[in-house]
């Protein structure tokens, strides 16, 4: 647990003694309600309890669904139209599943932006960033073979596009890829190898969420001031801190409850605004789709991967040195993955000595472009790869790189800081002065 001083839990009765020294879950459950939380925590912070609820979500519905599905090329199709008709409460728990997803990624974004501002990634917390990034890679794969399930005709032709890019890897990437779909193309044996994953990668994503809670409460939460808790005794660390029970956990269900308000109503009344009409016809490899294009949690990624064609003159370069090896499609794939590889590394990218965004007004600025240049990667897109969203697509994919491989160094050595808060206890005085003396 934190490293801050706190009261640990104590057994009172024989029975609760006994069971403490066998099994000491309530001691486990005591610490993790009641770990010292900076009491100036903002709204920004109520995004992991959404996120819990979301993974919750997806493998309770995700079970009941599977009692009904039939994972063969020849019935998949049908099995989704037989839960959504004939399964009792079966439209209601697909769309759950189906929108669920989409909440999940919309969470995880604003949690991940959230860390990049205040600087949640910076030491001691490399290895939470590290392990929240891992957390969001097997998402992003559980949701791809999620998506291939119900065999419809985007969900047969995405999955023939993505997994065509394994192909693109020099020397192994024909074997890969045959290995990835149990084949020479998308058939039955893909569907049943990306059913098996997608059932079991949420519970890999349980445990790795449990190592994640656990890796931040053993260096404690980060905070809007990026300035630490007090260790130095009990008392001092009272004045930065508060029980997370009750303070926290209200304000997080309050604000889940306000979300689960809006996820509901889409659930409701427009369950298939996010989906795409194509996938309510059935698979038909002899009849390809006017336009692919992935769910719009991967829009950004794959607007970088089609932004690097073979006349951008990068790409040209290095199919010159590598002598054809690195071609424009293995270049487009090295940027994908590159993208989400920049954003692991950077801990280590950020030179910066001030760890939250708050107080430094250079980075405020270029942070801004950052989330405005992710929300047109994601337009780009949904476009088709042709003039002039091929240009856009490039420009912002150079600028995603540029962010973190160019600017955020050079911040670190060029940007003067504006003075931080000597504790959070005066960060928190500040902006609540009549919280300093209740009784006043």
């Amino acid at each position: 647990m934190s490293g801050i001083p706190h009261d640990h839990y104590e057994p009172k009765t024989s029975g609760e003694k006994w069971l403490h020294s066998r099994l000491p879950i309530v001691g486990l459950l005591y610490d993790t309600l009641m770990i010292p939380t900076p009491k100036n925590l903002n709204w920004m912070w109520i995004w992991g309890i959404v996120l819990t609820f979301c993974l919750a979500l997806q493998i309770i519905t995700g079970i009941v669904l599977v009692m009904h599905y039939t994972p063969h090329v020849d019935h998949a199709f049908a099995s989704i139209e037989h839960i959504m008709r004939n399964v009792n409460g079966g439209h209601f728990i697909r769309y759950l599943h189906m929108n669920g997803a989409s909440l999940f990624f919309f969470a995880v974004y604003i949690h991940i932006f959230r860390g990049l501002y205040y600087g949640s990634y910076k030491a001691p917390r490399e290895i939470t960033w590290i392990v929240g990034m891992l957390i969001y890679l097997m998402m992003m794969g559980t949701a791809f073979m999620g998506y291939v399930l119900p065999w419809g005709q985007m969900s047969f032709w995405g999955a023939t596009v993505i997994t065509g890019l394994f192909g693109a890897i020099p020397f192994v990437g024909e074997a890969l890829q045959t290995w990835l779909l149990g084949g020479p193309a998308v058939d039955n044996y893909t569907l049943n190898r990306f059913f098996s994953l997608h059932y079991l990668l949420p519970f890999v994503i349980a445990a790795l969420v449990a190592i994640h809670i656990w890796a931040f409460h053993t260096t404690g939460n980060n905070n809007p001031t990026g300035v630490d808790v007090r260790r130095g005794s009990k008392a001092e660390a009272e004045k930065d801190t508060v029980p997370f029970w009750p303070y926290f956990v209200i304000k997080d269900v309050f604000a889940l409850a306000v979300i689960l308000v809006v996820f509901f109503a889409i659930v409701g009344f427009m369950p298939n605004y996010l989906g795409h009409p194509d996938n309510y016809i059935e698979a038909n490899a002899l009849a390809t789709p006017a336009h692919i294009v992935p769910e719009w949690y991967f829009l950004p990624f794959y607007a970088i991967l089609r932004a690097f064609t073979a006349d951008v003159w990068v790409v040209m370069l290095a199919d010159f040195v590598t002598g054809g090896i690195v071609n424009a499609k293995f270049f487009g794939v090295l940027a994908m993955f590159g993208a989400i590889a920049v954003m692991a590394l950077v801990p280590w990218l950020d030179t910066s000595s001030v760890r939250s965004g708050r107080y430094r007004p250079m980075f405020k600025w270029w942070f801004a472009l950052l989330v405005i240049d992710f929300i047109v990667l994601m337009w780009a897109g949904a476009m088709p790869a042709e003039p002039p969203f091929s240009t856009i697509s490039l420009i912002a994919s150079t600028y995603w790189f540029a962010y973190f491989l160019v600017i955020l160094p050079l911040l670190g050595v060029i940007e003067k800081p504006d003075q931080t808060p000597e504790t959070i206890e005066a960060d928190f005085n500040a902006h609540y002065p009549k919280a300093e003396n209740p009784a006043e």
